[in-house]
């Protein structure tokens, strides 16, 4: 069985019940902002699961359905019973209407964007507040009849019941959203839900989690057993390597496998710390079985496929050589275990380079110490335990490397001229003061007529890649200065021998994605 953190009865807790709102995750961050642990489970939580985890306060988040809609999601009805303070969230806020005996109709007229909002500073909810607020609405239905017992604490000029409350029954709803920058002062609001409904004691801190999280690998794992982690050098392999090295040290192994499609100079970089920590690195040379295995290949799944079949080939073989250690540590972070439905499960995922792990590994069990949190918190678990902060707060990298920024057949040659272009790209744009949440080189597969000195060239294209995005799920490319372009396409063309022509990709996602592959 995996390790689970939201299990732990001695952590104060917020549980956010999942009705299908894209801001879950953001609702949960604002809440942990705020000193207070938060679990999101799905909304059909049982209530007896829901018993046993004892929150001090339920919130529900919105989602994209209408309460009229008999297959719209509902909880179970006995949970107004529990004696738990309730905060619903636009439509968990018309779940609370409509299941107490209340009506939800649609709007006259919708309301999306910054609005302005009358609201009751003597409600509990909005203590210490102006009346007048600025929220962030997106709603078509409303609410249009109260249920018995509550009563109205905030309006808009379209929308009369913004916000209700049962002070008697702890129960409130906001049809705006708290949770995002446009609600200039949500935070404060789901501050006075947190402190003064839910009476929250607000002692939730990473020193705290870290502290426990190393107490209980220790527990775990006992005196004698090994752990086996699989070091990618991403952000949460390496936070979840240090953070276990500090509980178990030398009893952890750590397998970094170099399959020589990482960008320049990372894997250096990576054996420069790790090989200093209290723990048994590994480094594994396999460039030449990787690149052997790819010979010819172009199709970028065929790619991923090949990639991750070596992978598991590599680690099975690694991990029979130190006698198969009877734990396997992986770098799961809360969101992984939210969007894939499993958070009380205790499931091995499948590693992030490859396809899944041999199950004939003979593990006694997962350890997953990063799982109860949030990309944000793991970095900063990361400078805590002394990791470089280029390190820390890198950008995302795809599993399969270079391969899948690599249009066409992989070969040495066009590694390395990747490598070199993508490092140019990286150091320019790192200047920046506000930088892109990922920026990156792409060798395409297209080869031009140029001209260099008096010589014809027939050299590579490069395509530069920077967008803006909060999720991953969809981008904005970032519009990057001509100056800064031309100053990278001066840079790459003069300094990385192969490539003769550079292009800026202005395309967003959708229609495209954020990697080319």
């Amino acid at each position: 069985m995996a390790f689970e953190f939201e299990s732990d009865n001695e952590e104060q807790k917020i549980l956010i019940l999942d009705f299908g709102g894209q801001y879950k995750e953001l609702i949960a961050r604002r809440i942990r902002e705020c000193g207070v642990y938060s679990v999101i489970m799905p909304y059909d939580t049982e209530i007896e699961d829901i018993k046993r985890m004892a929150p001090a306060g339920i919130v529900f988040t919105g989602g994209p359905n209408s309460v009229n809609d008999p297959s719209s999601p509902f909880c179970e009805r006995q949970i107004f019973d529990l004696g738990i303070p309730i905060l619903g969230i636009c439509y968990g806020m018309q779940v609370i209407a409509h299941m107490l005996g209340g009506s939800v109709t649609p709007c006259k007229k919708s309301e999306y964007g910054r609005t302005a909002c009358i609201v009751d500073p003597s409600s509990k909810l909005f203590s210490s507040l102006e009346a007048e607020q600025t929220v962030l609405m997106s709603h078509t239905d409303m609410v249009s009849r109260l249920p018995d017992g509550f009563v109205s604490i905030a309006s808009t000029s379209l929308c009369p019941t913004a916000a209700f409350s049962c002070d008697s029954r702890g129960i409130y709803g906001v049809q705006f959203h708290p949770e995002v920058e446009n609600t200039e002062n949500g935070t404060a609001m789901l501050g006075n839900f947190l402190f003064r409904i839910c009476k929250a004691r607000g002692d939730y801190s990473m020193d705290d989690y870290l502290k426990r999280q190393i107490r209980d690998v220790k527990q775990r794992v006992g005196e004698n057993k090994r752990v086996l982690l699989g070091l990618s050098g991403g952000v949460d392999s390496s936070v979840c390597a240090s953070l276990l090295s500090e509980a178990i040290h030398e009893r952890l192994v750590c397998i970094y496998i170099d399959h020589g499609m990482m960008r320049k100079s990372e894997t250096e970089n990576i054996r420069s710390v790790f090989e200093k920590k209290n723990l048994n690195f590994v480094y594994v040379d396999a460039k030449k079985r990787f690149l052997e295995s790819l010979s010819g290949v172009v199709d970028p799944e065929e790619k991923r496929k090949i990639i991750g079949r070596e992978f598991v080939r590599v680690f099975e073989e690694e991990a029979k050589k130190h006698k198969n250690p009877e734990f396997l540590a992986q770098g799961t972070i809360y969101p992984d275990i939210v969007e894939s439905g499993k958070n009380k499960s205790a499931v091995i995922k499948s590693h992030h380079n490859v396809g899944g792990l041999p199950d004939n590994l003979g593990f006694e069990g997962v350890i997953e110490p990063l799982r109860g949190l949030f990309k944000d918190e793991v970095r900063k678990l990361g400078i805590m335990l002394g990791l470089p902060a280029s390190l820390v707060y890198r950008q995302p990298f795809p599993g399969p490397g270079l391969a899948v920024r690599i249009i066409g057949e992989i070969t040495e040659e066009k590694i390395e001229i990747l490598q070199n272009a993508d490092a140019i790209f990286r150091e320019e744009v790192d200047r920046l003061r506000k930088k892109p949440d990922q920026y990156f080189a792409v060798l395409t597969d297209v080869r031009s007529v140029g001209v260099m000195g008096d010589f014809r060239t027939y050299d590579y294209t490069v395509a530069l890649r920077a967008v803006r995005t909060n999720d991953f799920m969809t981008c904005e490319y970032v519009p990057l200065s001509h100056k800064l372009l031309s100053r990278v396409c001066a840079r790459i063309t003069n300094e990385v021998n192969g490539v003769n022509r550079v292009v800026y990709d202005i395309t967003g996602k959708p229609p495209a994605t954020i990697e080319w592959l």
